[in-house]
């Protein structure tokens, strides 16, 4: 059971992937990573293989980041860090992750602090 919902979270991984490759178009990255317990965004320029802002919810402001809350707040560190990095359009990959809570609130966070995706 395990294994083929790792399968299928592969599978929707490689199918955004080939979305954002067709849609980019010289557009920066917004990359999620989430866990059970925490949540991760970085702001990635592919062509050069930087990434230009990141935020989490190690972090120490945040403290435990297993919510909606945390998710926010990281979305809205990362919003105001692109923007202090001159980044303003990016493509946002959810990295198979359904866009629903936490992804969501992250993504909604950003939007607020100034991204555009």
């Amino acid at each position: 059971m395990a294994d083929q919902k790792r399968k299928q979270l592969n599978s929707r991984a490689t199918r955004t992937r080939g979305k954002i490759k067709r849609v980019s178009t010289d557009r920066l990255r917004l990359s999620v990573f989430r866990s059970s317990k925490n949540i991760s965004a970085q702001i990635i320029d592919d062509k050069e293989g930087r990434t230009l802002a990141f935020a989490s919810s190690l972090e120490k402001d945040f403290g435990k980041g297993s919510d909606k809350d945390a998710a926010a707040k990281v979305g809205k560190v990362l919003g105001e860090r692109a923007v202090e990095a001159g980044v303003k359009n990016v493509v946002f990959d959810r990295g198979g992750y359904i866009y629903h809570g936490r992804v969501k609130a992250l993504a909604d966070a950003a939007r607020e602090a100034g991204l555009n995706f």
